[in-house]
């Protein structure tokens, strides 16, 4: 399914301009997943992000929904096994991840997603990395090292890994399967996939919910209960997947995988602007590293 259109003339044609918006939609997720951790059930928020999407969407897709439901049923375990990975099994350990760890920690390992990406298009379908796209990754990776580490070398080697960083790398892995595997989804419109793929990812974490109550850990009715939500709703799940959905479609997993370091340019931006955090000299030499290697790889041919 996927085709070599990187610009166009509008958004739904133009991948870089989705991958980009996408790593927006999820730059302020590991900030929040962080300052709900410990308030907000980690299982219970997973699985009403896929069922409130579902929701929200419905209404809009249903007669499209109903126009692709033949090739739906042609390919059901497709669609059962990216909503079990890239639905409920990533978003729950995402969410299980911080409860355990540091944003910090976060960036770092998520900084690993696209080598994971790179790793199961090639094993899982044979997929070559050019030599423009591996320089291209390892360069914009260089940029989130800087930015992370703030040109100081002495942060980096005081971090320390605990259980909640090997729940997050594990689940970069996963990323990397559901990315390369995108490509096996039926060739459905973009929002009937999203649709369907939320309401799968929802229901199948149920029994997952069920059991995070009986353990007396639930949701509380508070306004950063419901902040969360309406967030990871509306902007991490629609937004977010349905913008890399179409992306990865657009230009393929690998050389899509370098916009997520575009992530944590993001963060600093949006941390700049809202709390008022000075931009530093780390962070422009960070950007422009991240801004050079997408560029050199989402170019490549």
């Amino acid at each position: 399914m996927t085709t070599e259109k990187g610009g166009g003339g509008s958004l739904y044609g133009n991948a870089y301009l989705m991958l980009a918006l996408a790593s927006l939609c999820w730059s302020g997720n590991h900030i929040m997943g962080r300052a709900i951790a410990g308030h907000v059930p980690p299982v219970a928020i997973a699985t009403l992000r896929w069922l409130l999407a579902a929701a929200v969407l419905w209404p809009f897709v249903h007669h499209q929904v109903k126009r692709d439901w033949p090739l739906i049923r042609e390919k059901p375990w497709i669609i059962l096994f990216l909503a079990l990975i890239g639905g409920a099994l990533f978003g729950t350990l995402q969410f299980v991840g911080l409860q355990f760890t540091t944003a910090l920690n976060v960036s770092v390992l998520n900084s690993m997603a696209p080598i994971f990406i790179v790793a199961a298009s090639a094993l899982l379908f044979r997929d070559r990395l050019t030599l423009r796209q591996g320089a291209g990754i390892a360069v914009s990776l260089a940029g989130v090292m800087v930015i992370i580490s703030q040109l100081d070398p002495g942060i980096l080697a005081t971090l320390s890994f605990n259980r909640g960083d090997i729940i997050i790398l594990v689940n970069q892995a996963i990323w990397g399967i559901y990315s390369a595997c995108l490509r096996l989804r039926p060739a459905i419109s973009a929002v009937s996939f999203m649709f369907v793929f939320s309401l799968v990812s929802g229901i199948v974490m149920l029994p997952a919910v069920g059991w995070e109550i009986s353990t007396g850990y639930v949701l509380q009715p508070t306004l950063a209960t419901l902040g969360a939500i309406v967030f990871v709703t509306l902007i991490s799940t629609i937004g977010g997947f349905a913008l890399w959905t179409r992306g990865v479609e657009l230009i393929g997993p690998n050389r899509a995988s370098v916009f997520l370091h575009l992530i944590p340019v993001y963060s600093a931006l949006l941390t700049g602007m809202l709390l008022g955090e000075p931009l530093m000299g780390y962070h422009v030499v960070g950007f422009v590293l991240i801004l050079l290697g997408v560029w050199w790889t989402a170019t490549s041919r």
